[in-house]
This record gives C-alpha cells, structure tokens and sequence, in this order.
C-alpha cells in the first residue's frame, strides 16, 4: 500500500518536515519506492513534483525539501504499487479542473471494480485503480452541482457520499484538495495532528530530526497534518475511525462525516 501527507494552514508554511518524514518511508524507512509526488497550492492553481522513483533516493525530492515552499494547502504521496506499473502518469497526487480550480487527490489502498466506474467526461491518463476513483469522484460532483457550491456543507456531504459509494468494495483511504479545503477519508487507516499554540517541539518518528515549532511560528498560526501514520513520536496524533471523512479548512478541522 502507499501513503499519504496532506497539510492545511491558516498561514502560509512550507511542509519540508513533515515531507521530510514522509520521503523516508519511500524506501528507505518503508518499502513505498514505486514513485513519490506533491502538489503545493496557490491560490486555484497547483504546483506539482512527480517522480516514479524512490523519494529517499531522489535528488529532485532533496531539492524540494532544500528549497521550501510556503503553501496553504499541499498533497504528498509515496508509493508502492499494487495495480498500474510504476510510471510518471501512474503517480499520485492527480490533477485536474472543475468549476474553474485545480481538483488534488491521492489515494492509498485498493478500489475494486474500478473499471466499471461512471467517469463522466473525465479521463485517466494512466492505468491505476485510484485515478479512475478519481475521476469519478469528480464526475458524481460535476453531476450534482453546475458549479462550487456556495453552500460548503453540501460539497462536503456530496464527496463524502461518493466516497462511500466508491470506496464500498476495497480500501478507499484517500486526500482531496480544492484550493480551500482538504478532505481526508479513513477507510483503514489515518490520523491527523493539529499544530497551533502554545507551540512545542517535534521528532521524526523514523530519524532524529526535530523542529522547535515555538521558534517558527507566530501565535496566531494554525497547522493540520494528517498522514497514513504519525509522522512524529512526540506529538498526539488523532486516530480515524474506518468510515469517516474530516474536512480542514485554515488549520481546523471543521467537519466530520460518516463516509
């Protein structure tokens, strides 16, 4: 299986530690060696790094980490393949445009009967379970609604429903990214961490790195985390329940729905 990173801030902050842990688990730490990749917010807009290569060997994820980039919203996976070669197309996080903003979405587990999925008039653009999930996912919106939802309640009920539906034959653990919220579904495993003051100091659960958060940050600074695994060994890290979605939204964590 693979794993997923996923961060929401109320400011912008860059994700070089917690990416940091997350590469070291890309083969080094764990056996995700398949392809690694992120996508960094601004604005509507997303900035993306992919590589079908181990992110502990990679020299492009050491110059990411070396060259921080300050977001309110990012998407990080690494992989270990279970359907679909390892290959750049192949490699999460996926995008793409409805209602005018860039759509982000990593998976971890299997889908099941992904090939009957209705897809609408998105396409996958490689041959893996998850971008096809996907791509449904974001057609069954573009079915409910002609465009972003003002009312935000109703986008997060309409994702997490198609997430169930989805997600009802195999594991559909996934992040979701539209610029403003991030939405995670636990369907075997998540947890998440909500960073904010009074600020402390936190260790890599695999290396001895560690940031004080205090020397960093400002009062006011609100960051969420959510990962496959705690990232940390000092910090506690919420568990998900199988079956429910969180919606974050500038640090909070703001909704939970049975999904």
């Amino acid at each position: 299986m693979c794993e997923l990173l996923g961060m929401e801030c109320n400011v912008p902050t860059d994700i070089v530690f917690s990416f940091s842990g997350l590469a070291l688990r890309g083969g080094l730490r764990g056996p995700h060696s398949d392809g690694w990749g992120l996508a960094l917010y601004e604005g509507r807009a997303v900035r993306t790094f992919l590589e079908p290569a181990a992110a502990s060997l990679s020299p492009l994820a050491t110059f990411v980490r070396n060259h921080p980039i300050k977001t309110l919203l990012a998407i990080a996976h690494v992989r270990r393949k279970t359907r679909g070669r390892v290959a750049l197309e192949n490699t999460h996080p996926f995008v793409r445009e409805l209602w005018g903003r860039s759509f982000v979405f990593a998976h971890n587990g299997t889908v099941r009967s992904a090939k009957k999925l209705t897809l609408g008039r998105f396409r996958p653009v490689g041959d893996t379970d998850s971008e096809r999930a996907f791509c449904a996912l974001l057609a069954r919106l573009e079915s409910s609604f002609t465009d972003y939802p003002r009312a935000r309640k109703e986008l997060y009920r309409a994702i997490a429903e198609a997430g169930a539906e989805i997600g009802a034959k195999g594991s559909f653990n996934f992040l979701l990214g539209d610029g403003e919220h991030l939405f995670a579904r636990c369907a075997t495993k998540l947890s998440y961490v909500i960073r904010e003051a009074p600020f402390k100091a936190a260790t890599l659960a695999d290396d001895e790195i560690r940031v004080d958060f205090a020397s960093v940050t400002t009062p006011n600074d609100r960051v969420a985390v959510v990962a496959t695994a705690p990232l940390t060994r000092d910090e506690e890290w919420v568990t998900g329940i199988p079956g429910e979605m969180w919606v974050f939204r500038k640090g909070r964590r703001i909704a939970t729905l049975a999904a």
